[in-house]
Formats: structure tokens, C-alpha cells, sequence
């Protein structure tokens, strides 16, 4: 959706349309938006429809207009949310929300580097529950574990790859900020993925282990030591 939005508004008359609506500071109407740009009012609708759809603007009515008695006018305003694509996939709010978490919670006796890495397990944790909730009950082999664990890898931008003892991962999704401070990305990542791995139900049969190499995530997917 975030590569559609984007490539919608490399169209002229539609990114006109909505720098238009988002400078306005006000809901704008069809014929306002028109007006604007020197175009028609249908073709006007027909491109602010479709910005709707794609996230870009929402819309609504208006008060009614005084030529129109009793019918209000579709207006068009910014959405609340922001689109952007950036390849290979990076999660800054991610780690932000981690680092947020840890400083506004941290507890009696941890300094910021606990508390971070203690956050960054809770949130792993979770998102593994999350994995093992949509698949079959029953027990949770190696085989399975890491079946599953490369589904959730790939959804999150991981990019990961088979190799003879491990699953490697090519893209770090927090790679800038890793580049700024390794042992401390990296370990949070590592804590991140290893309680990803206990959620989903892995027990030490899949681990999270460090392993840098250049161009990729430094850590790896390998067989534990678990039954």
C-alpha cells in the first residue's frame, strides 16, 4: 500500500490535488479542490477518490451549501497517517517504542541498559505469543519452531535466508542506529529475537545467537540444545 500511495502521487494533477488539501488547514470541497488546480470537478473527485482510498486523504461532509439546501458537500482532508517506503526495511519506531518504554518504566536497580534490554524481551515475547496463537496447538518441535520463526522474521523485514546450520537474516532492520552503537543494537536485537523464539514456544530447541557478518543482521537463528 505504502509503494501504491507513493507512486499515486508521481501523477501531477494528484499530488497538486494533495499538497492542495494538506495546506489548506481546512476540509476542502470537490469544487474548491477543482478550482485550485484548473481542472473539472469530476476529474477533481475522481483523483481525491482515489487518494482516499489509498490512504493519503480522508473524507466527509460538510455543512450543507447554500446553493445545495439540505445537501452537504464530500470534503477532503489529510490523513492522520504518514506513508513512507525505505528498502531494505528499517524499524526506527521500534526501537524507539523500546527505548521510550525503558526510560518512562525503568525499575529500582536497573540502569537504562537493563531496562532496555528487559523491554526489548517483553516485546519479543510477545510478538512470539502472537505467532504460536495463529498456528496448531500441540507441542512446538525444532523443525516447527523455526518454520514459524522465519514466517515472523520475513513479515518484519528480516529477510531471512537457509543456510546449512542456521537461518541468517540479510537486512537489520535497526542498521543505522546499529552502526552508532553495535553492542548495544546488537544485544537489544539478540534479546529481541531470542524471546521471540521462547514465545513462539521454541525452549531452547531454536536460539538467537550473535554472529556479525558484514552486510547483514548480526544475529543468527541456529539449533539449540533443547530436546
Amino acid at each position: 500500500m505504502a509503494v501504491a500511495a507513493i507512486a499515486a502521487l508521481d501523477d501531477d494533477v494528484r499530488r497538486a490535488l494533495f499538497e492542495h488539501v494538506r495546506a489548506a488547514g481546512v476540509p476542502v470541497t470537490r469544487e474548491a479542490a477543482a478550482g485550485a488546480v484548473g481542472i473539472s470537478r469530476t476529474l477533481a473527485a475522481f483523483h481525491l477518490d482515489k487518494l482516499v482510498g489509498l490512504g493519503l486523504l480522508r473524507s466527509g461532509f460538510g455543512p450543507p451549501a447554500a446553493r445545495r439546501v439540505g445537501r452537504a458537500p464530500r470534503v477532503y482532508e489529510p490523513a492522520a497517517a504518514s506513508v513512507a517506503v525505505c528498502i531494505p526495511e528499517r524499524a526506527p519506531d521500534l526501537l524507539a517504542g523500546i527505548l521510550i518504554e525503558a526510560a518512562t518504566g525503568q525499575r529500582r536497580g536497573e540502569d537504562g541498559t537493563s531496562a532496555a534490554m528487559r523491554v526489548a524481551r517483553d516485546r519479543g515475547a510477545a510478538l512470539g505469543a502472537r505467532a504460536r496463537a495463529g498456528t496448531r496447538g500441540g507441542r512446538i518441535g525444532a523443525e516447527r519452531a523455526t518454520t514459524v520463526a522465519r514466517a515472523v522474521l520475513a513479515d518484519h523485514g528480516f529477510e531471512p535466508y537457509a543456510t546449512e546450520t542456521a537461518i541468517r537474516l540479510r537486512n537489520c532492520p535497526f542498521h543505522p542506529l546499529a552502526a552508532q552503537d553495535a553492542e548495544f543494537v546488537c544485544g537489544l536485537n539478540r534479546e529481541y529475537l531470542g524471546a521471540m523464539l521462547d514465545g513462539i514456544g521454541a525452549e531452547g530447541r531454536v536460539c538467537a545467537v550473535l554472529a556479525p557478518r558484514a552486510g547483514e543482521c548480526c544475529v543468527e537463528i541456529r539449533p539449540g540444545e533443547g530436546d
